[in-house]
């Protein structure tokens, strides 16, 4: 069998409205979807149930063509759980679905990757800190992963896109579809240099219940989960509740008191979360370095390295810092480096280990 024949087979497969696990029993038993589509109804009802075996006959023919048609744009791929492409991590997480719909770089969904998730209803400080997170974590190698929502999401996959590591969104509607629709021309971004992912055959609407199984990759694809900020009982506290079940980490970047957007994260910390001033503190609990030099082991297999000695220049900026936090501003002030120039500087700092941020912009030295 081709891959288009292969492709063909999936694609009606997938328009069966099947339970993963009893889909995956009959591959296991049948071996490809193929066979699964032209084994008797007593063997699949033997296997799986009757009700399994009248979903294969009575299959949705309209929606096997509209998912080859899809296929057709050979910027779509189908990723199904025989493909070499699949997410490992979405295999081992358990219950993983399928096949995924993917636009893009489907090596990013095998890369190391941080899932950054927050409020769509998020402060223009929250969206800052997500983006200079994604920015930072992205440089670093770690691919960002988000839902495309507004908000923090949509801060975070801007953050990545500038980096080689780019961004993955996993959305809770069909490839086809753009949800927010103000996101459309973040997207195309996505789609052209990072990835477009999801489990939901093309036509799906943006429906309530798809957004869970959304979460669930979201958590599944990374190593860890950061929430920026959150209500109480928002959709990202969800899906660090099931970082957790996956095993992943979860991280938290504290807020004001006085913040309804700090409850969430704070609810986390109190929880077991680990608290998160800087992109370093992920780094750091992670085990990981900064971007490794080309043809040197990737970041899910490298040590936290000894932190280099900064420059003349780079030592200046420390020294100027003091001991307590300090914003962008005052050290403009005392330094006399121009604010961009030294930006840049304190980003190299924080890779490196010197420096963190902190909420409200400001900088502190480590040590």
């Amino acid at each position: 069998m081709d891959d288009a024949e292969r492709g063909r087979a999936w694609a009606a497969l997938a328009a069966v409205d099947l339970p993963a696990r009893a889909l995956v029993a009959l591959l296991r038993a049948f071996g490809t979807p193929q066979a699964v589509l032209d084994a008797s109804a007593a063997s699949v009802t033997s296997l799986v149930g009757a009700d399994a075996a009248a979903a294969i006959r009575a299959r949705d023919r309209e929606r096997e063509a509209r998912i080859g048609g899809w296929l057709d744009d050979d910027s779509h791929r189908l990723v199904a759980l025989d493909d070499p492409a699949y997410p490992a991590r979405l295999l081992e997480a358990g219950d993983p679905p399928p096949v995924l719909y993917a636009i893009g770089d489907i090596a990013r969904l095998q890369a190391p990757s941080i899932a950054i998730v927050g409020s769509r209803n998020a402060t223009p400080q929250g969206q800052e800190d997500a983006r200079e997170f994604a920015r930072t974590l992205a440089d670093a190698g770690l691919t960002v992963v988000s839902g495309l929502a507004v908000g923090i999401d949509a801060a975070a996959h801007r953050g990545a896109l500038a980096s080689p590591a780019s961004t993955v969104a996993v959305t809770g509607t069909g490839p086809d579809r753009v949800y927010p629709a103000g996101n459309r021309e973040l997207a195309h971004e996505i789609a052209q240099r990072g990835c477009i992912v999801t489990p939901f055959a093309p036509g799906t609407p943006p429906l309530k219940g798809n957004f869970p199984r959304r979460n669930r990759i979201i958590a599944a694809l990374s190593l860890g989960v950061l929430v920026v900020e959150a209500a109480p009982r928002s959709g990202s506290l969800v899906t660090a509740r099931q970082a957790v079940e996956c095993g992943r980490e979860v991280f938290a970047i504290p807020g004001s008191i006085h913040s309804p957007l700090s409850k969430g994260p704070h609810e986390l910390i109190r929880q077991g979360a680990k608290l998160v001033e800087s992109a370093h503190d992920v780094l750091a609990e992670l085990r990981l370095t900064r971007t490794p030099p080309a043809g040197s082991p990737g970041p899910g297999s490298a040590a936290v390295a000894d932190l280099p000695a900064p420059d003349g220049d780079h030592r200046r900026v420390l020294e100027s810092m003091g001991a307590g936090p300090v914003g962008l501003d005052r050290l403009v002030t005392r330094t006399g480096l121009a604010a961009d120039t030294l930006a840049s500087m304190l980003v190299q700092l924080e890779l490196d280990g010197h420096v963190r941020t902190l909420p409200g912009g400001r900088w502190q030295r480590r040590g």
